[in-house]
């Protein structure tokens, strides 16, 4: 993974959380966080990792790219199951080491590898004082 971005530095403070120039803290890792949601819904679909790479993939061509920390490359999604994500907003978090991605999802609809729509389809159900994991 590279390290480079075609992004500039962040600037003073001021700039970074009002300014309208974008220039993504990326971690020590070389790594942003991407929360993505679907943009009719709102629902949560999935949290993944964005380097500058995959930020400007994503930006130049209109659909989701992220880097995959398991893989060590870059991804686009749906490339291979069709579930490629159309980026219809783009958020930025104040400080800008967070991204949130509105998309509307092509193919059957899902996102998740395990063939469900999202990747958040477990809930921790608390009875009683007692935590348990139910899967949806």
């Amino acid at each position: 993974m590279t390290l480079s971005t075609p992004f500039p530095p962040p600037g003073s403070k001021a700039e970074l959380e009002e300014g309208s120039t974008l220039s993504p803290r990326f971690g020590a890792d070389g790594l942003v966080t991407c929360i993505t949601t679907d943009v009719a819904t709102g629902e949560i679909l999935m949290v993944a990792h964005m380097n500058a790479g995959a930020l400007a993939r994503t930006l130049e061509t209109g659909e989701a790219w992220y880097w995959s920390r398991s893989r060590g490359e870059l991804w686009h999604k749906g490339a291979t199951s069709g579930q490629v994500q159309t980026v219809l907003e783009m958020r930025i978090d104040c400080d800008q080491d967070a991204l949130l991605l509105k998309v509307k999802v092509a193919g059957d609809g899902g996102c998740c590898h395990t063939g469900r729509r999202s990747c958040f389809y477990r809930k921790m159900e608390i009875t009683d004082g007692k935590p348990r994991l139910v899967v949806d």
